[in-house]
């Protein structure tokens, strides 16, 4: 997964300050819970929260130790890292994802946004986890601006659907995705952890948001 951006506010800082700030918050929670909440499914279909885990932890070192193969990041590649993991015991796991999250980060500001997606992808992975284990903060927290704004970035990367999203206690709008030049952008109206939640195909049993001028199924591609 990659991101390049011709943004002239870019910030090279960026995915490794929403890793860091994530880091902070998820690893205590990790080491604090028992092992059997491990095996607890999440909304990623055959994963459980171990998978989950063995999953960041192993995309993440692949950037800081350089292994880009031919077909990483595939669903085949990503099995093979978590059976590679198997016999790890989970805080081997925890160790592993806070090194990568811990180191990642300078990797990615040199990279100029090539892979400030997988960042992305990781902090969405950390809202799996908390939400598979009924915690509040899912798709949220303190590294919320910054991952918004990585959203923002990788929907015009993938040239999604123009979008005008009016968020909740967001001054701003935020504007995702590639305007047509034909067609007003489509518009939404909502809290923030529910607009990660649409762009990225989380469940949204729960939510409350307006949706005009697109389709559910049109936002959920960003990581496609």
């Amino acid at each position: 997964m990659t991101t390049t951006t011709t943004d002239e506010t870019y910030d090279p800082e960026r995915a490794g300050r929403l890793l860091r700030t994530e880091r902070d918050a998820l690893i205590p929670l990790l080491r604090e819970a028992d092992d059997s909440a491990y095996d607890i499914r999440t909304c990623c279909p055959g994963w459980t929260v171990r998978h989950v885990l063995a999953h960041c932890g192993s995309a993440l070192m692949r950037v800081v130790e350089n292994r880009f193969e031919e077909g990483v990041y595939s669903p085949e590649s990503n099995d093979r890292d978590i059976a590679e993991r198997a016999d790890w015991s989970n805080s081997r796991v925890v160790d592993e994802l806070e090194r990568g999250m811990t180191e990642a980060g300078a990797i990615m500001a040199r990279a100029k946004g090539r892979m400030d997606g997988i960042a992305l992808g990781e902090w969405v992975h950390a809202g799996d986890v908390r939400a598979a284990w009924g915690k509040p903060g899912a798709y949220g927290g303190a590294g919320l601006p910054d991952a918004l704004r990585l959203l923002s970035e990788r929907s015009r990367v993938v040239k999604a659907v123009p979008l005008h999203a009016d968020i909740d206690g967001r001054d701003e709008p935020l504007l995702l995705g590639t305007p047509d030049g034909t067609n007003p952008p489509a518009r939404y109206i909502g809290d923030a952890p529910t607009l990660i939640r649409l762009y990225t195909g989380r469940p949204l049993t729960g939510t409350r948001y307006e949706l005009a001028g697109a389709r559910e199924s049109e936002l959920s591609t960003i990581f496609s």
